[in-house]
């Protein structure tokens, strides 16, 4: 799986969050586990400086965005967030990327 769909959350601090949002967080990541299917794969989350992150891979990022885009539109968390399309290997400094507001 050669592409990445990176989406990047605000949280209440520029910590971790409260653990009380950290639980809704985990609650849109399943939600986003479940709209992506089997047309990618969701790799997990990091807390951290102030941003929730959620990462997915798949072999066509605009097919993994369009499968999770309107569970993260209609969710409040990810208001003011965005995802970036990465259009190659993670290790492919050149790959170009895409931008993405919520």
């Amino acid at each position: 799986m050669s592409h990445a769909v990176i989406v990047h959350l605000k949280l209440s601090d520029l910590h971790m969050g409260t653990e009380a949002e950290r639980e809704q967080f985990f609650e849109l990541e399943q939600q986003l586990m479940d709209a992506l299917g089997e047309d990618g794969e969701f790799d997990g989350n990091e807390f951290g400086g102030g941003e929730c992150v959620f990462y997915m891979y798949g072999e066509d990022a605009d097919l993994v965005f369009r499968k999770v885009a309107s569970v993260l539109r209609s969710s409040p968390l990810a208001r003011g967030g965005f995802a970036l399309m990465r259009y190659g290997d993670v290790l492919d400094g050149d790959a170009p990327e895409v931008r993405e507001a919520l």
